[in-house]
């Protein structure tokens, strides 16, 4: 679906590209809910779920880029791109050293807010003379930027502890941890 949006965006199908992030969004956010409610998670799960968030959300803001009336800079892109491969290699120095990098609530709430600073801007591109709506998207698209930058900072600050921490005697990285925390990647 993230390559749907990333499509329909700069071919100026507006409300299809809202649709179908939309959807996209959800069914990730239900495909989490259920395997953690039915005890489902895996480690591939873990892995390769985050992976897809990553594709959708830095995608959207990537298509959204130099679009009048979008609101999205290239810089704005370039600070999510930028955060969510950060955190991503922190998350493999930390795990790989058999510690358990879950996602925080902050980045959770991050997660949210790029979702909607990216249906902020397509909604105000299907309206473009409302004011109020390109009012209300500017201050989220600028939430979600700060958010990024100050989750990114709290999980670099996390997993230099993390990665500091001596591993205890008798665990080994590739054993030690099953990947199975219950917490969905995804929002990191």
């Amino acid at each position: 679906m993230a390559i749907a949006v990333m499509a329909l965006v700069p071919l100026g199908y507006f409300l299809s590209a809202t649709i179908v992030f939309l959807i996209a969004v959800s069914t990730d956010w239900m495909d989490g809910y259920w395997a953690r409610k039915y005890g489902q998670v895996t480690k591939f799960g873990r892995i390769f779920d985050p992976f897809v968030d990553k594709i959708i959300i830095c995608g959207s803001f990537i298509a959204l880029v130099g679009l009048e009336g979008s609101l999205i800079q290239s810089w704005m892109a370039t600070v999510v791109v930028g955060r969510e491969l950060l955190v991503t290699s922190l998350r493999g120095m930390v795990e790989g050293k058999g510690g358990d990098f879950s996602a925080s609530w902050l980045g959770k709430w991050k997660m949210v807010l790029q979702c909607a600073a990216v249906v902020g801007p397509l909604v105000v591109l299907q309206q473009p003379d409302s004011e109020s709506l390109s009012w209300i998207s500017r201050v989220i698209v600028w939430a979600a930027i700060a958010l990024t930058v100050y989750s990114g900072y709290d999980y670099t600050i996390r997993a230099a502890k993390l990665i500091s921490e001596p591993v205890p005697a008798g665990d080994d990285a590739a054993g030690s941890h099953t990947g199975q925390s219950g917490d969905n990647e995804d929002d990191q």
